[in-house]
């Protein structure tokens, strides 16, 4: 499986009251978008898209677990000592997945905030894990998509260049249930099976390896 992002600046910025009188801050828009191809060449068909958001809105948004990061993290997993946020409604409408997130009083959630208040234009950010299937000059994203989270970044309208090459590129597996690069588990193999005079040579080979993906 790899690591699938998507980003979107279709969003705004909210503050509400509650019944308190505390102002609460809130992300609000388009999230994802299904049945179309977007600007990292990519297709997510709506069967597929509408399982995954269910799926997430019952595991993680139901439950107040549905937390994600202030820009994203080299990985598929949520650092709670960067967490900003908290989705609070993931919904349909037609093929667009409108979302609603509360800024959280974190260290990152006060950043982001005080982003906004000087004017800062913030978007969202989809992180997940899938497989890509190419068809007719696009990459359809197939049903083993899963969301890992929705992270909020500072230019969402950039080339995601370095999310592409160093986070996209890598191949992600579950052990245990904690998901683990899948090249570090080739590397420890090849060490572990090396004979003590091949020991060295595959140890410097990894090395390198590992440096060329950077």
């Amino acid at each position: 499986m790899k690591l699938i992002t998507e980003m979107n600046e279709n969003v705004h910025y909210l503050i509400e009251e509650d019944n308190t009188g505390k102002k609460n801050h809130f992300i609000h828009g388009v999230f994802m978008q299904a049945e179309q191809k977007n600007r990292n060449g990519r297709i997510y068909e709506l069967p597929i898209l509408e399982k995954e958001v269910t799926r997430y809105n019952n595991t993680f948004v139901a439950k107040n677990r549905a937390l994600g990061e202030l820009n994203h993290p080299q990985g598929p997993t949520v650092n709670l000592d960067r967490v900003s946020h908290m989705i609070k409604d993931l919904k349909f409408d037609g093929n667009d997945v409108i979302g609603k997130a509360k800024l959280l009083d974190t260290p990152m959630g006060n950043i982001a905030k005080n982003l906004v208040s000087e004017g800062a234009q913030l978007g969202v950010s989809s992180r997940g894990m899938g497989s890509l299937e190419e068809r007719n000059g696009a990459n359809y994203v197939k049903p083993d998509f899963m969301l890992s989270a929705v992270d909020i970044v500072a230019d969402p309208s950039a080339p995601g260049a370095f999310v592409n090459g160093i986070m996209e590129g890598k191949e992600w597996i579950w052990d245990n249930g904690i998901i683990k690069e899948k090249t570090i588990d080739g590397y420890r193999d090849l060490i572990e099976k090396a004979s003590r005079i091949e020991l060295e040579e595959k140890a410097i080979f990894a090395f390198k390896d590992f440096l060329s993906k950077i």
